[in-house]
């Protein structure tokens, strides 16, 4: 395993209005992010807020190409970012326990936060395909080049977290400043991890180690 210290590259926010982050997205364009009764497109070039969607965002964020998926308490909603329609509604798996949200490879990701999974999802009916445990609490999940990633937040420490998929071995380890919490987690599927930052109403753009 190896363990590096966090290149953050950029920070965004906070942001006028939006106290918190919490899930992330990025939609190849704009990063996307959940404030509680909001999710807001940023762009990543100059930090503007270009628009928001009301819609109960409490949690986990993930964009699979054509939509929006927002974890709220204990459901996942899909939602058409072009009209901030909400087109369907599914279970989350931890029944108000989840966290970060991903999409990969034609499902979604479900980190749990206080049972330390990530569950593999059916987006059409969240029924769990299969659960990977890690060794501490999960906050946001990505994938990026066929490698699974997740944030931790326990007390005042945070680090992201590469994990073996089929076995929860942690492979690489990027420790975030002390203080510095992850509340969710996202690739832009290149050299950056978009990170939230919860309370702090903050983004942070970290270097993703090559």
């Amino acid at each position: 395993m190896t363990t590096t210290q966090a290149d953050i590259i950029r920070e965004y926010g906070p942001f006028p209005g939006l106290d918190q982050v919490h899930g992330v997205t990025y939609d190849g364009e704009n990063v996307w992010f959940a404030s509680g009764d909001s999710v807001n497109a940023v762009n990543p070039d100059d930090g503007s807020v270009l628009r928001s969607i009301d819609v109960a965002a409490h949690a986990g964020t993930a964009y699979d190409g054509r939509h929006l998926f927002q974890i709220a308490e204990d459901r996942i909603r899909k939602i058409d970012p072009a009209s901030g329609s909400v087109l369907a509604t599914i279970p989350a798996p931890g029944n108000g326990g989840d966290s970060g949200l991903t999409w990969a490879e034609g499902f979604l990701w479900v980190g749990e936060y206080r049972s330390k999974q990530i569950h593999q999802i059916e987006p059409e009916t969240g029924k769990i395909v299969r659960s990977i445990q890690s060794n501490r609490m999960v906050t946001g999940v990505t994938w990026v080049d066929g490698e699974l990633w997740h944030g931790t937040w326990e007390g005042e420490e945070s680090d992201l977290r590469r994990l073996d998929p089929q076995t929860g071995a942690v492979l690489d380890t990027i420790v975030m400043p002390n203080g510095t919490g992850v509340s969710g987690l996202e690739s832009d599927g290149a050299d950056r991890f978009f990170c939230g930052g919860g309370s702090s109403g903050k983004i942070r753009a970290v270097r993703r180690p090559r």
